[in-house]
């Protein structure tokens, strides 16, 4: 202990002499006691240790009306508890038992000697301060050790201590939760091999035996075990255990439960987005879309025709940090490879015949955005080469450019197609197709939406009567089994062009079976009544009724020519359009004119 600590403590001095009070005072303060306070009476020795700490206290044996020894056993009542030298001049056997039972650090025997005093003084306050030190050292080691045992009991993670024949000496509460499914009976004392049932647990107890040996720490070792029936993968540390002198008394093992923890199930949503449904499979692609909009990477969007890809785009795009930037969306059937390549990447003056103007491309649109590209399944292999390298450096060159351009886009892709089977085939790249895998989403097709077709029939219904201006207000029960019991190659599309044809043609409020087209009945055009037009009805009107018409021998051709080239394109319009040699736009108005559903083909 410094001599600075020393000098620094308070000190009373109770004498009923004044002139001693001040000779000792005078000792002590020209010592370097800073704090000495004299006091000549019993009463006013009291008052002082009631409001305040002293380190030493000099007390005379006899004072006016009480004697040291009363005024000792005094300060042990009122839980003084630092050192008292009592000062006599007539030391008697009775008196030195007494105030050594009471405490009494020293005697001085008068006429005390300076260097006496200053002496008694400097042991009696280096004493109590290490004795002050033991006492608070002891009380942290037991404040220490009760948060031990707290936080041991209390962690959620399962804590094993054994010694070095593998008894338990220590095991928390998660710990015995853990293990109760395999050894319900496990307690302290037992061998660590009595849970030594699967093969997971050999290896832990040969693990253990190990460390024992090696004295080499054993870190995050995962293992799935069948615990309570149900598969648990356990993060497993196992480390030598110190005594404390630096000598291993056995080991010490962390179990960590890392079983994803189940995800409350969620409200049932019949919604999301522009996307609607209720089903269980809808319910997956919602979560889906939710999670996996927050993560920044390439998202591939598989599923038939008509499902709703581009709705999934738009969903994925708002649940992106990126919702406020651009999503700009590429049909790649719809052009050919040179306008796709030119539409995509830009293309500078001149670059090619016709380009007659610098072009900022679809790539370049999206910067900071959602990139969007709808069948990706159907682009050359040229194509998909240059895709490849943008999705890998997110650069690129525009057409006719030596400039390299960079980016910060996130790209959807979507295609209709089994791209693994194109990839067998030879014409899809595989490395693109991994490229896009990253996290792919599978929308369901209508048949495997249980519960689904009621409610998008309603709000098919409300949608188109309020758009032909139609009070129509619901469905018969049969026409609905109809839909129900379809089974909808077209998805939702087909879905949604059967009740806008089915609102076309009801006449009153409510859609009935005769409304639906010969398919969604299960007739063929042989048993049609003849109530029902062969094609369609025109959206032509004749006061507030839909007109009959028959078509002509040319209307019939051409049908049959565009149903041909939709069967070859499964479904594709824009592949149809090219497969006819005529613009899309104009075979969208045929389809309109002679009421062609390219959703049957799937």
């Amino acid at each position: 202990m410094t001599e600075t600590a020393t000098t620094e403590a308070a000190i009373l001095i109770v004498d009923d002499e004044i002139s001693l009070r001040n000779t000792f005072s005078i000792f002590l303060k020209r010592a370097g006691y800073a704090t000495v306070i004299a006091v000549g009476s019993f009463e006013e020795a009291v008052k002082e240790v009631s409001s305040r700490m002293f380190d030493l206290i000099i007390c005379d044996i006899v004072l006016e009306t009480h004697s040291g020894i009363e005024l000792l056993r005094r300060f042990r009542q009122l839980g003084v508890t630092c050192p008292v030298v009592i000062v006599t001049g007539y030391p008697e056997v009775e008196t030195a038992s007494e105030a050594v039972r009471l405490g009494a650090f020293d005697y001085l025997p008068k006429p005390v000697e300076k260097e006496a005093l200053l002496k008694t003084t400097r042991l009696a306050i280096r004493q109590y301060r290490l004795e002050q030190g033991k006492r608070e050292a002891e009380l942290a080691r037991e404040r220490y050790r009760h948060f031990l045992e707290a936080l041991f009991k209390s962690v959620s993670d399962s804590i094993i201590s054994v010694d070095h024949d593998m008894r338990i000496l220590k095991m928390n509460h998660a710990a015995s939760v853990l293990f109760c499914a395999l050894q319900p009976e496990l307690r302290e004392g037992d061998n660590l091999h009595s849970i030594n049932q699967k093969e997971e647990l050999t290896q832990l107890t040969d693990n253990v035996a190990k460390v024992l040996k090696t004295g080499i720490e054993l870190t995050d070792h995962r293992v799935e075990l069948f615990l309570g029936g149900t598969c648990k993968v356990l993060s497993i540390c196992i480390s030598p255990l110190d005594n404390g002198t630096g000598q291993s008394a056995g080991a010490v093992l962390v179990l960590r439960d890392m079983t994803p923890k189940k995800q409350k199930a969620s409200q049932k949503r019949n919604h999301f987005h522009k996307m609607l449904g209720a089903s269980p499979a809808m319910q997956k692609v919602y979560l889906l879309l939710e999670n996996i909009g927050r993560v920044d990477t390439s998202v591939l969007i598989t599923g038939p025709s008509g499902t709703g890809k581009e709705l999934a785009v738009h969903a994925l795009h708002q649940e992106s940090p990126r919702r406020n930037r651009p999503l700009v969306m590429v049909d790649c059937t719809a052009m050919t490879d040179t306008l796709l390549e030119s539409e995509l990447f830009g293309h500078k003056k001149g670059a090619f015949t016709g380009a007659e103007e610098n072009r900022m491309g679809r790539i370049l649109q999206a910067d900071g955005g959602t990139l969007f590209l709808d069948e990706i399944g159907d682009i050359s292999m040229t194509m998909q080469l240059r895709l490849l390298r943008f999705l890998q450096e997110k650069t690129f060159y525009p057409v006719g450019s030596d400039k390299e351009l960079q980016v910060d886009v996130r790209v959807i892709a979507a295609t209709n197609v089994n791209l693994k089977d194109k990839v067998k085939a030879g014409s899809f790249r595989e490395d693109l197709y991994f490229r896009l895998l990253i996290i792919d989403i599978h929308l369901p097709p209508l048949r495997e939406r249980e519960g689904d077709i009621p409610l998008l029939t309603e709000y098919f219904i409300g949608l188109f009567a309020k758009k032909l201006h139609k009070k129509i207000t619901g469905i018969s029960e049969q026409a609905l089994v109809h839909l129900c019991r379809y089974e909808w190659p077209g998805n939702v599309r087909q879905l949604e062009h059967a009740i806008e044809r089915a609102c076309i043609l009801c006449q009153g409020t409510t859609i009935s079976s005769a409304d639906l087209p010969d398919e969604m009945l299960g007739r063929s055009k042989i048993d049609r009544p003849q109530t029902i037009p062969e094609i369609g009805v025109t959206a032509e009107k004749s006061g507030n009724h839909p007109r009959l018409f028959t078509p002509t021998d040319e209307d019939k051709q051409t049908t049959e020519k565009i149903l041909a080239a939709l069967k070859k394109a499964g479904g594709n319009k824009a592949k149809a359009s090219r497969i006819l040699n005529i613009d899309r736009s104009t075979l969208y108005r045929k389809m309109r004119e002679l009421h062609i559903d390219a959703d049957m083909f799937g």
